[in-house]
């Protein structure tokens, strides 16, 4: 008997990854190498700021393919991680872009902005002979010119906060994902709130999603809860898995004696 079902799984998320936000994450990562083959997947901003420009990093270059060579997965995060276009002119757009988040680089880009810095994305990671399947925008907003872009290209997935999209037809598969905003002390307390009730919600989920971003890194409290959710997770038998082998591992059904 041919079955389409597969063990609970759980995907290790970095955001805003590049060379400033490197001595953030690299306890964590130590600590989660520590544990075991656990892949991570790392979102690589490929000129942080307008001022990591990986170019220039060979050192954090050569850390980023030894990640690849453990068998942890390289995706791209936008491209300059900040949004310094023309300020909005609307209360939702304004709203979007300067309250709700600085770093919405894709939020309002036209198709042929978005495909430009797609391709010089594109590109540096084929220049550093690194696998590219995914996409993820900044704070996941993507413009309808994004959109279509992405349509255009070889890429295979993309994703929002709680689901993935396979490309180029931006279907959708259910990817529950937990989230801390911790730039303060009522924010990680309501982030560890939400998140506990979250996790027991999603307690049969196929598949949680784990989206750690550098400031998550910069508290005892909010690192202390990732790693111990993780390995809770762990004991609790999910599968550690990169995003894009998920993905692939959804298109190939399990066999089970009938």
């Amino acid at each position: 008997m041919v079955e389409s079902i597969h063990s609970p799984s759980l995907l290790l998320v970095l955001h805003d990854v590049a060379p400033q936000t490197w001595d953030d994450y690299r306890p964590f990562v130590e600590a989660v190498d520590a544990l075991g083959a656990v892949p991570m997947t790392w979102l690589v901003v490929p000129d942080f700021h307008r001022h990591n420009d990986l170019r220039a990093h060979p050192q954090f270059r050569r850390l980023l393919a030894e990640r690849l060579d453990r068998g942890d997965e390289l995706a791209l995060h936008g491209y300059f991680h900040c949004d310094d276009g023309p300020i909005a002119s609307n209360p939702k757009d304004w709203f979007m872009r300067r309250i709700y988040t600085h770093e919405g680089e894709f939020y309002n880009l036209s198709q042929e902005a978005a495909l430009a810095r797609l391709h010089a994305g594109m590109e540096m990671f084929h220049r550093y002979q690194w696998p590219l399947k995914g996409f993820v925008a900044p704070a996941w907003l993507m413009s309808a010119g994004t959109r279509q872009a992405l349509r255009q290209l070889p890429l295979t997935y993309t994703s929002d906060a709680q689901h993935l999209y396979r490309l180029p037809d931006f279907t959708s598969v259910d990817a529950p994902g937990l989230v801390w905003s911790a730039r303060s002390a009522w924010r990680r307390g309501l982030s560890k709130l939400l998140s506990d009730r979250l996790e027991h919600r999603w307690h049969q989920a196929p598949v949680i999603r784990l989206g750690l971003h550098p400031v998550d890194m910069r508290h005892e409290f909010s690192r202390t809860y990732w790693l111990d959710t993780l390995q809770r997770l762990l004991d609790e038998g999910r599968m550690p898995l990169t995003k894009a082998c998920w993905l692939a591992r959804q298109d190939e059904p399990v066999e089970r004696a009938a």
